[in-house]
């Protein structure tokens, strides 16, 4: 496998806009064996996407759930994320730094090591995934693989 291919083998998805069956069927388009649930708290007043029912949902369809709260964005960090320019820079920056945290750095160090091994997608709920923390925690991923720093 290339370092190309094997960079594709990590992609963020957000729920925004979907239902549950179409999100399933997007996932497995993308062969995705394992889905990493970034949001703090894995509830949702979307029908299907709460932890319990989104677990069971992909079990049956042959992918397996994990939730990392030690990677969600803090509620009181969310704005941030959908405000202005100036915003979004200060949330990132400070969600980058929480990433730094040891519990964080052991979620992201666990996904990588999956990568290694399956397709994985990175899970919130927001569609644009410049205006979600997942980037950033897709971005940490990435910086696991050398080619991903010097390419």
């Amino acid at each position: 496998m290339s370092t190309t291919d094997q960079m594709a083998w990590v992609v963020g998805v957000g729920y925004e806009g979907y239902d549950l069956d179409s999100f399933i069927r997007r996932l497995r388009g993308e062969d995705v064996t394992l889905l990493i649930d970034v949001r703090l708290t894995p509830i949702s007043r979307k029908r299907g996407f709460s932890k319990s029912a989104l677990s069971r949902a992909l079990a049956d369809s042959g992918i397996v759930y994990e939730h990392m709260r030690e990677l969600g964005n803090p509620k009181w960090n969310r704005a941030g994320f959908a405000g202005g320019p100036g915003e979004l820079g200060t949330a990132r920056e400070i969600y980058e730094k929480l990433l730094d945290q040891d519990q964080a750095r052991g979620c992201v160090e666990r996904i990588a090591e999956a990568v290694r091994r399956e397709r994985v997608a990175v899970m919130c709920f927001e569609a644009d995934e410049c205006r979600c923390h997942r980037d950033l925690v897709l971005r940490a991923v990435r910086a696991r693989f050398s080619y991903a720093i010097s390419a």
